[in-house]
C-alpha cells in the first residue's frame, strides 16, 4: 500500500513538473532572464498564421478588417468573440470551426493579440541590428563606412561587386551617371549593384 502511494505521489509530482514547464507565469514580472535573438525565416513561417499581402487595414465602407491586410481576421482571428467575420457561425457552440466562406476560425477575439502573420519580401532588406549597431556588423565585415553603406542600401549609389578586368575597385561607389558611363565604356566586364541585394552579394564573397 505504501509503495503504491509513493509511486502515485511520484507520478503526480512528475505531471506537475511537466505542467509547470508549459504554464504561463501568473506574474508577468516573475522571470530570471530574457534573451532576444533573430528568428530564422523558417521559424517565422512556422509561427505565422498566414501571409499579409496588402498594406490596407480596415475597409472604410464595412469597417471590417481587409482580407489579407494588416488586420486580416483570417490570419489574426475574429474581431468579435465566437463569431466569424461574415457572420455565418456565431456563438460558442461553433468553437474551433473554420468558416468555409470567410476562412475565419471561431475563437475568442483575444487571439488577435497573440497570433503572428508574415510578409514575403520581394527583395532582401538589411536588418537594422546588423546595420546600425555600434560598431556596424555589416560595415565591419565589408570594411565600409556607415555613410557608404547607407548610400548603397537606400539606392543612392551603385557599389562595385566584381571589377573584373577594369580599373574599377571592389566596393567602389558609383553615382548613377558614373555607372552609365562605365557601363558604356566597359560593358559587362564589371558587375555593380545597389540595395540590400548588392550588399548580400558582397557578404557572400567573403571567405569566412
Amino acid at each position: 500500500m505504501w509503495s503504491f502511494w509513493r509511486r502515485e505521489r511520484r507520478g503526480n509530482s512528475l505531471t506537475e513538473d511537466i505542467y509547470s514547464i508549459f504554464q504561463k507565469p501568473k506574474n508577468p514580472l516573475d522571470f530570471e532572464a530574457i534573451r532576444i535573438r533573430i528568428a530564422s525565416p523558417e521559424k517565422i513561417r512556422e509561427w505565422s498564421y498566414g501571409e499579409v499581402k496588402k498594406p490596407e487595414t480596415i475597409n472604410y465602407r464595412t469597417f471590417k478588417p481587409e482580407r489579407d491586410g494588416l488586420f486580416c481576421a483570417k490570419i489574426f482571428g475574429p474581431v468579435k468573440d465566437w463569431e466569424c467575420i461574415c457572420g455565418k457561425y456565431r456563438r460558442m457552440k461553433h468553437r474551433g470551426v473554420v468558416c468555409d466562406k470567410c476562412g475565419v476560425e471561431v475563437v475568442q477575439s483575444k487571439v488577435r493579440r497573440e497570433r503572428l502573420g508574415h510578409i514575403e519580401l520581394a527583395s532582401p532588406v538589411a536588418h537594422i541590428w546588423f546595420l546600425k549597431g555600434v560598431p556596424s556588423r555589416i560595415g565591419t565585415l565589408l570594411d565600409m563606412t556607415m555613410r557608404h553603406l547607407e548610400k548603397v542600401l537606400y539606392f543612392e549609389n551603385y557599389v562595385v561587386i566584381d571589377p573584373g578586368d577594369t580599373p574599377l575597385k571592389e566596393k567602389e561607389l558609383l553615382t548613377e551617371d558614373t555607372f552609365k558611363k562605365k557601363t558604356m565604356e566597359y560593358g559587362s566586364r564589371f558587375k555593380a549593384g545597389m540595395g540590400a541585394e548588392a550588399v548580400r552579394e558582397l557578404l557572400r564573397a567573403i571567405a569566412l
